[in-house]
């Protein structure tokens, strides 16, 4: 699973997710209501590279209708209101282009921007399937070192990029612990991310298991670069974020070496996170424009043979649906059973497990109150 126990009080500082406990938080019903500067410190510090509102935003409506939400976990009833109580910080759930329900912790409005934690990887592997459609990206069976020479004789040189994008590179590494020095030397500079995927090692042969690895995301953000010649975040501007219909300004993680970081760190709205999950749920359209190919989508929505639950960088829900997750427990996810989408960002959720039954339960009530 994404890493969910890093310290919260060094993660936060460290990546600005600027947040509080949900749990102390209390609802504010007039999402409309504007933010001082939802652009900062983003857009005066470093570390920082920018995504700007697409021309052509992805119309949503606002509709709000009541859902009578419950859901049973470990034996105990709970209610959609209790739930955002204590993990939300901002919520949106979208039924086609209409906003049924949104709610935000005090604090927060829709102008907020929050952080995506690993939910990044799932943008990472949209950019890999552009590329691969485009042709600048030959195949998913190409080894890193086709792309990144650096690295051709590390551990990762002959990682294919398909190993890479279902967590099966073969590669030592422990996310939990592992990821706490990558996140910090990535976040503050320290050492690249080039530097610290030549210094991996091989602990088992690629594509016999599954390993979740937040390192091999960010390899293919460096494969990402090479392969088109651009910068990580400009790429997904001009490839995802742009013609997406992406409505507001958001901003993208990097290692302060020039490289994107890909496994972490946009800072977006929850709308448009929604406008990301709407995207996947109309199979990579939007307004006739077919952004992410319709195959890519199914790809990386299937089991890929080394987990049941993990495609090509999204998680799966059997027979219900796929999402991107994060960190203490974000989630985009995408009812394909009910055709909805549903947001969820939180500092912290200290019981995942109620995540999933929480967000079925959500689209089942809007598919019967259509």
């Amino acid at each position: 699973m994404p890493p969910r126990v890093l310290p919260v009080a060094m993660a936060t500082a460290l990546t600005l997710a600027l947040s509080v406990p949900a749990a102390q938080a209390a609802p504010v019903h007039s999402p409309a209501a504007a933010a001082v500067d939802a652009n900062w410190p983003y857009s005066v510090l470093p570390g920082f590279d920018p995504l700007r509102a697409s021309s052509r935003p992805m119309t949503l409506v606002s509709a709000p209708r009541k859902l009578n939400v419950s859901y049973t976990v470990n034996g105990r009833t709970r209610t959609l209101q209790d739930y955002l109580n204590r993990t939300a910080q901002g919520f949106v759930v979208l039924d086609g282009d209409k906003i049924v329900n949104e709610w935000y912790a005090w604090g927060f409005t829709r102008h907020s921007l929050f952080q995506s934690w690993s939910m990044a990887k799932s943008f990472t592997a949209d950019a890999i399937g552009i590329a691969l459609d485009e042709g600048r990206i030959r195949s998913l069976d190409d080894t890193v070192g086709r792309y990144v020479p650096e690295l051709g004789n590390s551990a990762y040189g002959n990682v294919s990029l398909r190993n890479l994008l279902r967590m099966s590179s073969g590669i030592a590494w422990n996310e939990v612990p592992d990821n706490v020095p990558l996140h910090l030397s990535a976040s503050l500079g320290a050492q690249s991310t080039l530097q610290m995927a030549a210094a991996a090692r091989r602990g088992w042969e690629p594509g016999t298991r599954f390993s979740y690895n937040s390192l091999n995301s960010a390899v293919l953000a460096l494969v990402l670069q090479r392969a088109t010649g651009m910068p990580f975040h400009r790429y997904v501007q001009k490839k995802i974020w742009g013609p997406a219909g992406m409505a507001a300004d958001a901003y993208v993680g990097n290692d302060s070496n020039g490289n994107g970081m890909g496994y972490c760190c946009f800072y977006a709205t929850v709308r448009d996170y929604a406008r990301f999950g709407r995207l996947m749920l109309d199979r990579g359209a939007v307004a006739g424009r077919q952004v992410v190919p319709r195959a890519w989508v199914a790809k990386v929505t299937t089991p890929t043979g080394v987990s049941p639950t993990y495609g090509l960088h999204w998680w799966i829900d059997p027979g219900e649906g796929f999402y991107a997750a994060g960190a203490f427990d974000q989630k985009i996810y995408v009812s394909t059973r009910h055709r909805v989408v549903i947001v969820r960002t939180t500092g912290l959720n200290v019981n995942e497990a109620e995540t999933l039954p929480a967000m079925r339960a959500i689209a089942a009530e809007v598919a019967r109150t259509r």
